[in-house]
């Protein structure tokens, strides 16, 4: 039998996306391998989101041309956002002749197609937009998980923020039809799935299509019987809506973890990012989520080195960190994306001083997460534990309600289950605690 691997960059739509080709390829007969060397095709699932992603790419592959040349029939393919833009599909097709096929976010169901093509005629690069008939496209997943699912509420972005590539990559805004993920849900609740997440580019945009909001279907989600916990990302803060914060009050199986990008603390780069808030209304929100749920750990994106960022602008960034007091940031350095309105801006702030623009930002932002998790030693919580921990074989990791990475001494018989822990010792980055009692 042949035997495929995947791998996948970016987030968690992507992550999504490589459980559809991956069920796609097993109902073409081929079988899964976690040994690259030896899979008869391998597949990256690519992100353009940054610079860095791209150059991993291209490094990855590169490195995989003697694999390749092996065996004349394997197959090393590119898919995701990073080919649905001219420059990347081109550098691969001129520089990397080792790769095989070559297609986007939007035809994934088209591969069955792409690859008997590819048998008749050679190498394909496909990044068409592609569709059809039906929703069983939709429902057809190789989840990586029996107890946590991801469920795409919507695909696309029409907010075209000066520094992203998303909306030309996914393209515009589009949401499925309620019914449609409610009986997604309800499936993989009666599947035996703990924890669903709703995926979207900016799932408070949801339902523009079908005269629903969001609010409205994520009610409805947490309110299927047998479903123990709910999340939900990304959200815009232009669109955090109060009959959201009031249903996330109304149930307890919706987590209390609010991711809420901020990525400037500037009025004048967020106006320049075409982010459509200020910075006193990214504080009201703040303030409104914590009056609502005191619980509610919320954390955030935040970009150092915007085209045109001056030392006040990042000073002003680095005040608000200090005012709001996040729990947790994915925090980058500026990188030119081709393409965006920001890409094409000439006064690109040098790379010395985003660098240390950078460290400065880490400097505010990693003592406030130490002291934040540090308080929370001596409390008990409920963690869903998905795996091993990275760093050390002999303990599991999972994650409570408010997102926290919990580890704990044990082994994969707490994989998949609810149990209640203590929280003994914490760092900037993780808590350590210990197993009291299972739930489920």
């Amino acid at each position: 039998m042949r035997k495929y691997h995947i791998i996948t960059h970016g987030c968690q739509m992507n992550d999504h996306d490589s459980e559809r080709i991956a069920a796609i390829l097993e109902c073409m007969g081929y079988e899964k391998t976690e040994n690259p060397d030896l899979a008869d095709f391998i597949l990256f699932n690519t992100c353009l989101v940054r610079e860095n992603a791209e150059l991993k790419v291209f490094g990855q592959v590169g490195a995989l041309k003697g694999w390749r040349e092996k065996d004349p029939d394997r197959i090393l393919a590119i898919s995701g956002c990073m080919m649905q833009t001219g420059p990347a599909v081109e550098i691969i097709r001129e520089k990397y002749p080792q790769v095989d096929l070559v297609f986007g976010t939007k035809n994934i169901e088209k591969l069955p197609l792409l690859l008997h093509q590819l048998k008749e005629e050679g190498r394909v690069f496909d990044t068409s937009a592609y569709s059809v008939d039906g929703t069983d496209q939709e429902l057809l997943f190789d989840r990586k998980s029996s107890f946590s699912a991801y469920v795409n509420i919507m695909t696309g972005c029409d907010n075209f923020c000066s520094y992203c590539i998303v909306p030309y990559a996914r393209g515009r805004e589009s949401s499925r039809p309620p019914r449609e993920v409610l009986d997604e849900v309800e499936s993989l609740v009666k599947s035996g799935y703990k924890e669903i997440t709703l995926l979207g580019q900016n799932v408070n945009s949801y339902g523009k299509d079908f005269q629903v909001d969001f609010p409205s279907l994520l009610r409805k989600v947490a309110e299927t019987s047998g479903i123990d916990r709910v999340r939900f990302m990304s959200s815009h803060p232009k669109d955090l809506s109060d009959d959201l914060i009031r249903v996330m009050t109304e149930f307890p199986n919706i987590e209390r973890h609010f991711h809420l990008p901020l990525q400037s603390g500037s009025n004048k780069v967020l106006q320049e990012m075409n982010r459509h808030y200020t910075r006193d209304d990214y504080l009201h929100l703040v303030n409104k989520l914590r009056r609502a749920m005191p619980d509610i750990t919320i954390t955030t994106d935040i970009i150092v080195g915007f085209p045109g960022e001056s030392e006040e602008d990042h000073q002003e960034t680095l005040d608000l960190c200090r005012q709001v007091e996040f729990d947790n940031a994915f925090t980058f350095i500026y990188s030119i994306r081709p393409g965006t309105r920001a890409g094409k801006r000439e006064d690109q702030v040098p790379d010395a001083i985003k660098s240390r623009r950078y460290q400065e930002l880490c400097d505010v932002l990693y003592p406030i997460f130490n002291r934040k998790n540090r308080a929370m030693v001596g409390k008990k919580v409920y963690v869903l534990f998905d795996g091993q921990s990275k760093n050390d074989p002999e303990k599991i990791s999972g994650r409570d309600s408010g997102y926290h990475l919990i580890h704990v001494p044990g082994d994969e018989s707490l994989v998949g289950q609810i149990c209640e822990a203590e929280i003994i010792e914490a760092n900037s980055f993780a808590l350590m605690g210990k197993v009291l009692d299972v739930k489920k």
